[in-house]
């Protein structure tokens, strides 16, 4: 039998296969960029530029510029800390050039937030720094009670309408499972510009100590079990809406990457697992998914794909809530 053909495209890139690292700390070291390579990764998404950081640098910035200028006229024209006043959004914008020069595989450019402004300047110079495509990171946390989640929908459709003006690379949106409708909002995003759909965002959860009562940073690796709800709403989604679609959250081995594209992803993007296991774990997920293609005689990644969606399995319910009363059945005390 000859090789299965592993390739793929995602956001319109050709890819050699459809292992794609997510945004993580791992891209901040080129070292480790190039090994991702060297392990078989086919793309990378940069780790993300949050809006936190362009608002608090505009001000900061501010802060700098007028410093003075109330005292003396000539201060105007003079900025003594410039000389050494780092912007982390520019040394983002630097070493992401620094990567697309070290690696021959895609860089996809990473922005994390929920405005306009700003945000939508920085898109235009992460496309002019050489990036590839750009993820937005849409992490919002509503907690405003006089806040609606049509109003909050709309704010997001917005921006991914800006964002889509300023820039020609592919755009993909990284998105929670938190809608009331992900159909609806899915089509919608497509309909605004979206070229490609990454689900689903792991939120950050904290946590609480008892002891010295304050609020902790908790953040917790992905199991191959957080894998079932992107999964659910791949396969429902595909062939149903006209983007392309990533799996990310839970792929840690060569059956987790399977399982996503069957469903219906072109790609399987993967963080937790190359923190836990190094990056070469990369090598080992594309040689064991290539291997179980031989063993079931599968000729392509294309072939595979959404063969087991909800429009493609014999029982389309099984996605459904139809199923949930079956599933609860087969437990027994």
């Amino acid at each position: 039998m000859t090789t299965p053909d592993l390739t793929t495209t995602y956001l319109g890139l050709p890819l050699k296969n459809p292992l794609v690292a997510s945004a993580s700390p791992i891209s901040k070291q080129l070292h480790l960029v190039r090994r991702l390579e060297d392990a078989g990764v086919a793309a990378l998404v940069m780790y993300s530029l949050f809006e936190e950081q362009i608002t608090h640098e505009s001000y900061e910035l501010d802060h700098y510029l007028n410093r003075g200028t109330e005292s003396y006229a000539e201060a105007l024209s003079y900025f003594p800390d410039l000389d050494t006043y780092n912007l982390k959004s520019e040394s983002y914008l630097e070493h992401l050039q620094r990567v697309k020069e070290a690696v021959h595989i895609p860089v996809i450019g990473s922005l994390n937030g929920i405005s306009a402004g700003g945000w939508v300047e920085y898109a235009r110079k992460i496309e002019q720094a050489g990036a590839d495509a750009l993820e937005l990171n849409i992490y919002s946390l509503p907690t405003d009670p006089d806040l609606t989640g049509a109003e909050l929908e709309e704010e997001y459709l917005r921006l991914v309408r800006d964002v889509r003006a300023s820039v020609k690379i592919p755009l993909a949106l990284k998105l929670s499972p938190f809608f009331t409708s992900i159909p609806n909002i899915a089509r919608r995003f497509a309909e605004a510009g979206a070229n490609g759909l990454v689900l689903f965002n792991r939120f950050y959860q904290p946590d609480l100590d008892l002891e010295n009562l304050e609020v902790v940073p908790n953040l917790q690796l992905s199991t191959s079990y957080d894998i079932r709800l992107p999964l659910r709403w791949i396969a429902i989604l595909y062939g149903r809406i006209p983007v392309d679609f990533a799996l990310t959250s839970g792929i840690h081995s060569a059956n987790d990457v399977l399982k996503a594209i069957m469903a219906g992803a072109n790609v399987a993007m993967t963080t937790s697992a190359l923190l836990e296991y190094g990056v070469e774990h990369a090598s080992q997920l594309v040689d064991n998914v290539q291997r179980w293609m031989e063993e079931h005689e599968y000729e392509s990644i294309t072939q595979m794909r959404g063969s087991m969606s909800q429009r493609s399995v014999a029982e389309p319910t099984a996605f459904e809530r139809a199923n949930y009363m079956k599933a609860l059945n087969t437990f027994s005390l």
